[in-house]
């Protein structure tokens, strides 16, 4: 591995900024030194004093004038041709004998004009010079003002106390983890059989999965200091101080080996070079020096490297070979399971009521991760004590999973009743083509509150079981259950509103997915038309296929949504009795549970209230 060259960039940085405070001074700070306290004054006022008499000594000179007032204060102007000048200062009584202001020597003057400052610029460009080979060579106790420090922040012995009791809904990565915290304490097991602990370990996941806390529990099983700083802290303005900071950190580490280095999202360091010329010169040495860091250190030490990042498709592939990062630790969102487990976790902490159902608000809040769910308790607390109550109740856990995924109840905005009844018929229809449909999810609430993340109300559908797998009936279901919105709004109203954006969003999407990367049509059948990129963060995807092909697959994805369309129209036109009482009914009530809502659809013709032509729309 090549290694990193000494820096020159930030030499030349303050070699510049020496010669511009020096020119300042010979402009601003000279002309005092020169020539201190002198007035500079107009020809006709020096002729004024002259003529009242107010000039006690003058010097003249080759193009000005310097002279001293009765006052004891000296002045100056500029020379003109005044034939009788001479007289006019003889008359003043003013003296000519000796000369009134002390002029600096010449040989004084090239001292300060010139000698001093290419003395200060040498000077201090050899300070900085020999600052910077220091750090190049590894010198961390004198980093230049402190930039070549890590400045990692070290948590000795476990001072946080987090153990992998702490940590919930992440088996899997515990039990890879806890490979290495048997390593670092029982070090002589592994040695005595020939076998070499990994020097890295990757954590993978998205936001919120716990893997920062999963590396402090590493470290607090094994009882070993722990290193933490984020790939970010690394990137200096100036080459060379990243690749400074990453010697720092690995000789602080073998101080205190063993002991645990965590890199958090070390893509910002990690990334995959591209091996452009007059690309991030910085981010490159950066990464160079981890690399060889990692290889140059003994492993047998038991210093141990973990990163996190949610981009792991981003990163360098010499940062993943053997003898590195060569261990993939997944830490992915939780299933039922691990939710529940987590919630239990966080409601240690939280006083509650007993006989709480965790499992319920587990179930409502599918897809959630680590850190949500410990928002969800908190924003439990918080509504208790809003409350004026001393106690955590189901009510208040149920309410949080609703403030986390569609925010708080809007309360200062109200509806018209024209808008709240389309707003209730909208609802029920996503709700009615949900239950009509089988393999769909049950609902388990309608609201027609509106909420802070501009939705004016929602229905919630809970499985009863997670399940991992979808066929192609489900989501084509699914689909059907996100126009249900608008189709209840045209056949209701005869017309249509802004109401339906999120739900054709998500439509288009799950249909061009079922195209494009489930080979769910027979027009393209088992061809990947398109890639999934960044997927731990939004999972983003990029067509790859030819421009013919794209149009064909907008005709498909078009002519799959109107097919799901009119199947949830004609769900709800022969359904027009419970549609029209389940609307009515969330209409006064502005919330029904899944059980309202399933008693009300299971009533036969006669017991359905019976709703006047045009009542309530």
């Amino acid at each position: 591995m090549n290694e990193v060259k000494r820096p020159r960039k930030p030499l030349m940085f303050y070699y510049a900024i020496v010669l511009l405070a020096l020119i300042l001074f010979n402009a601003l700070v000279m002309p005092f030194l020169t020539n201190p306290g002198v007035i500079e004054v107009d020809y006709g006022t020096f002729i004024k004093m002259t003529e009242d008499k107010q000039i006690a000594e003058v010097m003249l000179e080759d193009n000005k004038i310097i002279y001293k007032g009765t006052d004891g204060k000296f002045y100056k102007t500029g020379l003109m041709e005044d034939p009788e000048l001479t007289d006019r200062l003889y008359k003043s009584g003013a003296k000519f004998s000796s000369q009134i202001i002390e002029q600096m020597s010449p040989i004084l003057s090239i001292l300060l004009s010139w000698v001093l400052p290419m003395v200060l610029i040498i000077g201090v460009g050899q300070y900085f010079s020999k600052k910077l080979m220091e750090n190049a060579g590894g010198g961390a106790g004198s980093m230049m003002f402190g930039m070549g420090k890590s400045n990692a922040k070290v948590y000795v012995k476990s001072t946080s106390g987090i153990k992998f009791d702490d940590v919930a809904g992440e088996d899997e990565a515990k039990e890879i983890l806890s490979e290495i915290v048997d390593f670092l304490e029982n070090p002589k097991k592994y040695e005595s059989i020939g076998a070499k602990m990994p020097k890295g370990a990757l954590l993978v996941g998205p936001p919120g999965t716990g893997k920062t806390l999963l590396a402090k529990a590493v470290a607090g099983e094994a009882n070993v200091p722990f290193f933490s700083i984020s790939g970010s802290e690394f990137v200096e303005m100036f080459v060379g101080m990243g690749a400074a900071k990453v010697r720092d950190l690995f000789k602080q580490a073998n101080e205190k080996a063993p002991c645990i280095v965590f890199i958090d999202e070390v893509d910002a360091i990690g990334g995959k070079r591209d091996g452009r010329i007059g690309g991030n010169d910085e981010r490159e040495q950066t990464l160079n020096q981890l690399l060889t860091e990692m290889d140059g250190f003994d492993g047998s030490k038991g210093v141990v490297i973990l990163a996190a990042t949610n981009r792991p498709e981003s990163l360098d592939p010499a940062l993943l070979r053997p003898g590195r990062f060569d261990r993939r630790v997944p830490v992915e969102l939780p299933d039922l399971q691990g939710r529940e487990a987590i919630l239990k976790v966080h409601a240690k902490k939280v006083q509650m009521q007993p006989n709480i159902d965790f499992g319920a608000v587990a179930r409502a809040a599918a897809g959630a991760s680590g850190a949500e769910l410990a928002n969800i308790v908190n924003e439990a607390a918080l509504r208790a004590v809003r409350d004026g109550r001393k106690l955590v109740t189901q009510a208040d856990l149920e309410e949080s999973v609703e403030v986390i995924i569609a925010g708080y109840q809007k309360k200062n905005r109200v509806l018209s009743d024209k808008e709240k009844m389309v707003v209730a018929y909208h609802e029920i229809g996503h709700a009615l083509v949900a239950a009509k449909q089988s393999e769909s999810a049950p609902v388990h609430k309608i609201t027609i509150i509106p909420r802070t993340n501009g939705a004016l109300g929602y229905t919630m559908q809970v499985e009863e079981n997670e399940h991992f797998l979808l066929t192609k009936e489900e989501l084509e279901n699914k689909i059907a259950t996100f126009t249900g919105g608008r189709a209840a709004e045209s056949l209701i109203f005869n017309q249509i509103t802004t109401g339906a954006s999120n739900d054709i969003e998500q439509a288009t999407r799950l249909a061009r997915a079922m195209i494009t990367r489930y080979g769910m049509s027979d027009e393209f059948g088992m061809v990947a038309m398109e890639q999934l990129t960044n997927q731990y963060l939004g999972g983003d995807t990029t067509l790859a296929c030819s421009a013919e092909t794209a149009n064909h697959i907008d005709a498909v994805v078009r002519n799959l949504i109107n097919t799901q369309y009119h199947k949830a129209y004609h769900i709800l036109k022969d359904n027009a009795n419970q549609l029209h009482a389940l609307a009515k009914y969330l209409y006064e009530h502005e919330t029904i549970t899944g059980d309202e809502f399933m008693d009300i659809l299971h009533k036969t013709e006669a017991e359905l209230p019976q709703i006047a032509e045009g009542e309530g729309y």
